[in-house]
C-alpha cells in the first residue's frame, strides 16, 4: 500500500491506484483461500468480490466486500470454521473486511429491506473456490434475481437516490462537498452505471461482455469525471488516513497545490481546481438524473389510452410522456429545430432524453458554422427566457454547449467559482437561479414574495429584464477590474449582434450597470431621506426602480439558501417603497416630513391617560425623528411606560420575536459604553446582530435597539433560557456582570483557525451622503465581540452611534455606522485618529482569535 500511495502521488492517477489495490487484495485473498481451504478442495464453495471491490474500485481505506457462496446449508456448516478463520485473518492483516455468507438458495431470494446486497450482485467477480458454482451464480442465479424483481429494484433504487439528492438540497453546489454521497459524486456515477446495466440486462437478458461498455459517453466526459473524482478521493483517503470523503476547505487548498486530478502537474489555484470539480460533478449528475427519468412510470388506466409518442411539428423530435426524444437517423441542418425544442422545454418543463442530448452535442460543430444572429436569435432566446421553466431550459442549453455557441460571452463564467464561504453556487448556476427566482414569484410562498409578486406584472419589458439577468455577471469571467463594467462591455457586444435599438440596448445595459446599487443602498440607513434621495437620483425612473428591486431580490436569494433573510427582504421592500414615494413627492412634502407628524403624536397620546401627557412630551423631547418614523405607536407607548419605571429598576428590557428576528429594546439612563456592553452580551450568547440603533432624549434616557437572529436557536429550543438570557443582559447593563467574562467563554468556542477565508480590515468614511452624520463602513473578519470592540473604540473617541447597520456575508462582517461628534459630523482629524485605532484593534482581534 505504501508503494500504491507513492505511485499515486507521483502520477496523480487515482483510477490506476484503486485498480492496483484491488489486484493486491486479489492476490492476498486468493493465497489466504489456498492456505485456509487446503485439503478441502472438494467442498462446493466459492469466494466472490462484490460491490466496489467487485468492480475493482477499491479505494485506499474502503471496505472489502466479499461473498462466501455455498452450494447448500450442509456445505456452509462444514466450512464455517474455515470462513471464520479467513475473515479474522483479513482483519489481522489490516484489511477492513465486509463479508457476507449466503447459500445458493439464499442468494436467489430478494430482500426488499436489503437492496444493498442485490446491488452488490451487479458488481461481482470470481476470486477463488469452485468456478462451476460461480458460473451458476453468474449465469443463472444473479440474472434471475434481478430480472424477477426488476421493477422493484429500479424503482427502489430511484427512490433512494432521490432521497439522497434531497438530503443534499438537489444540488451539486456545496462549499465542502462529499465526493461520494453528494449529487454529482461517485455514488451518482455508480448509480448511472447500475441503471445502464439494469436496462441492458432487461433488454438482452444477459450480462454485457464488458461492464464499462454500458456506460460510455460519446465525448468521454463521464469517464474523465470518474478519473478526477477517483484521484480526489484517493488523495482524501491518504491525507486523512481513513475513509473520509469530505472535501473540506483545507483539503481543497492542498488538492489544488498538488494539482490532484488535473492533467498538468504543479500548483493550481483552488478556485480553478473547484471549477474543474463542479464541471465533472455536473456531467455525472446529469447522466444519473437522465437515467432516473428514463425509469418507467406506473401505468394509470387513463395513460393506457393516451398517444404515447407525439411528433413535434417541423422537427425530427418526438414527445414521449414529458420527455423529448429524437427520431432515428435525424439530421440537423440549422439551429431552428433545436431552438424550438428549448422553447418547449422552457414553456412546459419537458426534459431531453440521453439520446437527444448526445445527438445535439454531436451536431454542434456543424451548427456552429452558421450561428444565428439578429432578430431571429433574439426571438428564439426571448421565448426561452419568458417561459416559466426558463432556468431549466437554459441549464440544459449550457450543459450541452448550445448557450455558449449562441452567447460566447457566457463561456467565461462556466462553473466559475467565487471562493468564499458566502457564495455557494458557481457564477453560471447563480445566474440561472436569479431567473428561476423571478419566475417563482408567480407562485409566491413567503409574505415578502407576495408583495414583490405584485411588481412583476408591472414590468413593461420582462424580456429585457430577464436578458439583463442572464448577462449581469458575465464580467466576472475576466477576473480584472470591477465586474459590472466588464459585464456591461460584454453585454454590449452581444446586444449589437441582436440588432437592438438604442432604447432597448440602454435598458439592458443600465440594469446591468446598476444591479448592485440597491444592495449597496441597503447598507445605508434606509430611513434617512438623504440616503433615499441619493439612491433615487441614481435610478431615475419608477420603472427602473421596479426592475432593480426584483433584480436585487433574485440576485441576493441566488447567492446561497440563507442569504435572503426575512429581515433583508423587509428592508428591500422598505427601500423600494421609500424610493417610490420619494419619486412621487413634491418638494413641499419632503419639507413637511422634516417635522414630527402630528397625526403620529396624537395616536401615541390616545394610548396614555391625559395625566401623562406632560411626561410623554418630556420622554419624546430630543429623540430623533427616525425613532418615531421607524416604530409603531404602540411600541413608543411601551417604551415610554418602561422609562417611567426606571426608578424601580434602572434597566428596562423588552424582547419581541418577529418571524426569524428578535427585536430587543434596552432603556436605561445614559452611561459610557452602554451600547458596547449590550453588543458584547449578545455576542457572548451567540446571537447574530443584523441591525442596531442608539437613541437618547434630552433627559439623558437611552433607547437602544438591537435586531438579531438566534443562530443556534437557543431560545426557540430552550424556552426556559429566555429568562436566563434577559437576566444575563440585565446584569451586564447594570454593570453587575463583566461582559468580558462572558466573551472569554465564547471565544474558546470560536477558533479562527477554522476560518475558510482571511478578511483584511477596510474602513471607508463618507461625510457627504448624510445631512447629519459621517458614515463609516467597516469591513472586517467576523469574530465574536466585533461590534462591541468597534463601539468601545468609537466611545473612546467620543463618537456617538446614531445608527448601526450590521451585515455578515459568510465570514466577512460589513458594518455601517452613522456617527456624530458633539452633535455634528466627524472632523477629518477625528476620522484619522479613529481609523488608525480601529484598524489596529480589529487586526489584533483577528490575530488573537486565530492564535
Amino acid at each position: 500500500m505504501a508503494l500504491v500511495r507513492q505511485t499515486c502521488e507521483r502520477t496523480g492517477d487515482g483510477t490506476a491506484a484503486i485498480r492496483r489495490r484491488s489486484a493486491v487484495v486479489d492476490r492476498i485473498l486468493i493465497e489466504m483461500w489456498r492456505r485456509t481451504f487446503a485439503g478441502q478442495t472438494t467442498l462446493n464453495v466459492a469466494l466472490l468480490a462484490m460491490g466496489g471491490y467487485g468492480r475493482k474500485d477499491l479505494f485506499p481505506y474502503s471496505d472489502i466486500d466479499v461473498l462466501f457462496a455455498f452450494a447448500d446449508d450442509k456445505t456452509e456448516e462444514a466450512t464455517k470454521e474455515a470462513v471464520r478463520t479467513m475473515i479474522q485473518g483479513m482483519w489481522d492483516m489490516g484489511l477492513r473486511a465486509s463479508p457476507t455468507s449466503r447459500t445458493l438458495k439464499e442468494v436467489g431470494r430478494f430482500d426488499p429491506d436489503n437492496l444493498e446486497f442485490t446491488l452488490a450482485t451487479l458488481d461481482h467477480r470470481f476470486l477463488a473456490g469452485q468456478f462451476p458454482l460461480y458460473q451458476q451464480l453468474h449465469q443463472t442465479v444473479f440474472p434471475g434475481l434481478v430480472l424477477s424483481e426488476w421493477n422493484t429494484i429500479t424503482q427502489k433504487l430511484g427512490e433512494i437516490a432521490r432521497a439522497r439528492h434531497a438530503k443534499y438540497g438537489n444540488t451539486i453546489f456545496h462549499l465542502e462537498p462529499n465526493l461520494k454521497e453528494c449529487p454529482g459524486g461517485l455514488r451518482d456515477y455508480h448509480l448511472a452505471v447500475w441503471f445502464a446495466l439494469l436496462f441492458h440486462l432487461k433488454e438482452t437478458r444477459e450480462w454485457p461482455r464488458q461492464r464499462g461498455g454500458v456506460f460510455q459517453s460519446a465525448r468521454g466526459d463521464a469517464e474523465a469525471a470518474f478519473d478526477f473524482l477517483a484521484a480526489a478521493r484517493c488523495f482524501l483517503h491518504f491525507r486523512h488516513g481513513r475513509d473520509d470523503n469530505t472535501l473540506d476547505w483545507q483539503s481543497q487548498d492542498e488538492a489544488a497545490a498538488n494539482s490532484i486530478g488535473l492533467e498538468t502537474r504543479g500548483t493550481a489555484d483552488p478556485a480553478y481546481w473547484m471549477r474543474t470539480y463542479y464541471r465533472h460533478a455536473r456531467v455525472i449528475y446529469r447522466r444519473a438524473v437522465l437515467l432516473m427519468e428514463h425509469l418507467p412510470a406506473p401505468v394509470s388506466f387513463y395513460r393506457q389510452f393516451r398517444r404515447r409518442r407525439t411528433p413535434i411539428a417541423g422537427t425530427d423530435f418526438i414527445l414521449d410522456q414529458g420527455r423529448i426524444d429524437i427520431l432515428p437517423g435525424a439530421q440537423f441542418s440549422d439551429t431552428s429545430a433545436i431552438l424550438r425544442i428549448f422553447s418547449l422545454m422552457a414553456t412546459h418543463g419537458y426534459t431531453l432524453s440521453q439520446a437527444a442530448e448526445d445527438r445535439i452535442t454531436d451536431a454542434l460543430p456543424a451548427l456552429a458554422i452558421h450561428v444565428p444572429e439578429g432578430p431571429y436569435l433574439w426571438n428564439a432566446l426571448r421565448e426561452v427566457l419568458l417561459g416559466p421553466h426558463a432556468a431549466h431550459a437554459l441549464r440544459t442549453m449550457h450543459a450541452l454547449g448550445v448557450l455558449e455557441m449562441l452567447i460566447p460571452e457566457f463561456h467565461g463564467i462556466d462553473a466559475l467559482v467565487i471562493r468564499d464561504s458566502y457564495h455557494r453556487y458557481t457564477v453560471d448556476e447563480h445566474t440561472f437561479l436569479t431567473i428561476d427566482n423571478v419566475h417563482s414569484l408567480r407562485q409566491p410562498t413567503h409574505d415578502y414574495e407576495h408583495r414583490l409578486a405584485k411588481i412583476l406584472p408591472e414590468i413593461d419589458r420582462l424580456d429585457l429584464f430577464l436578458l439583463s439577468l442572464l448577462l449581469h455577471d458575465t464580467g466576472k469571467g475576466r477576473r480584472t477590474g470591477e465586474h459590472t463594467s466588464q459585464s456591461v462591455e460584454l453585454a454590449d457586444s452581444f446586444l449589437a449582434r441582436l440588432d437592438f435599438d438604442a432604447e432597448e440596448r440602454e435598458t439592458v445595459l443600465k440594469l446591468i450597470r446598476l444591479h448592485l446599487e440597491m444592495s449597496n443602498a441597503l447598507r445605508r440607513d434606509i430611513f434617512d431621506m438623504e440616503s433615499v434621495r441619493i439612491f433615487s437620483d441614481k435610478i431615475g425612473s419608477p420603472m427602473l426602480l421596479k426592475m432593480l428591486t426584483l433584480m436585487t431580490y433574485a440576485d441576493i436569494k441566488a447567492v446561497n439558501p440563507e442569504a435572503l433573510t426575512p429581515w433583508k427582504a423587509e428592508n428591500l421592500w422598505q427601500l423600494y417603497m421609500a424610493t417610490a414615494n420619494f419619486m412621487d413627492r413634491s418638494v413641499d412634502e419632503v419639507r413637511y416630513h422634516a417635522a414630527i407628524d402630528p397625526t403620529l403624536l396624537n395616536r401615541i397620546r390616545s394610548m396614555v391617560p391625559s395625566s401623562q401627557y406632560e411626561q410623554l412630551r418630556q420622554f419624546l423631547e430630543g429623540l430623533p425623528q427616525r425613532y418615531l418614523q421607524t416604530r409603531l405607536p404602540e411600541y413608543i407607548r411601551d417604551h415610554f411606560q418602561m422609562a417611567a419605571h426606571l426608578d424601580q429598576d434602572p434597566v428596562q428590557l423588552d424582547l419581541r420575536p418577529h418571524r426569524q428576528i428578535f427585536d430587543l429594546t434596552v432603556i436605561a439612563r445614559d452611561r459610557s459604553q452602554l451600547f458596547a456592553d449590550v453588543a458584547g452580551a449578545l455576542a457572548a450568547w451567540g446571537m447574530n446582530i443584523v441591525k442596531a440603533g442608539a437613541f437618547s432624549n434630552d433627559a439623558g434616557i437611552v433607547v437602544d435597539s438591537f435586531q438579531f437572529t438566534d443562530t443556534f436557536r437557543t431560545i426557540e429550543l430552550n424556552p426556559s433560557e429566555k429568562d436566563r438570557f434577559l437576566a444575563n443582559l440585565h446584569d451586564v447593563v447594570a454593570q453587575k456582570t463583566p461582559v468580558e467574562q462572558l466573551l472569554d467563554a465564547r471565544r474558546h468556542m470560536n477558533n479562527l483557525n477554522n476560518s475558510k477565508v482571511e478578511v483584511p480590515t477596510r474602513l471607508q468614511f463618507d461625510s457627504e451622503s448624510s445631512t447629519h452624520s459621517t458614515i463609516l463602513q467597516v469591513v472586517a473578519q467576523d469574530v465574536p465581540g466585533l461590534l462591541r470592540q468597534i463601539a468601545l473604540t468609537m466611545s473612546k473617541h467620543q463618537c456617538n452611534i446614531e445608527v448601526a447597520l450590521i451585515d455578515t456575508e459568510g465570514e466577512t462582517a460589513i458594518d455601517v455606522f452613522y456617527l456624530t461628534h458633539q452633535g455634528a459630523k466627524l472632523a477629518p482629524e477625528i476620522q484619522q485618529a479613529l481609523a488608525a485605532e480601529l484598524t489596529a484593534t480589529l487586526e489584533t482581534m483577528r490575530a488573537t482569535a486565530g492564535a
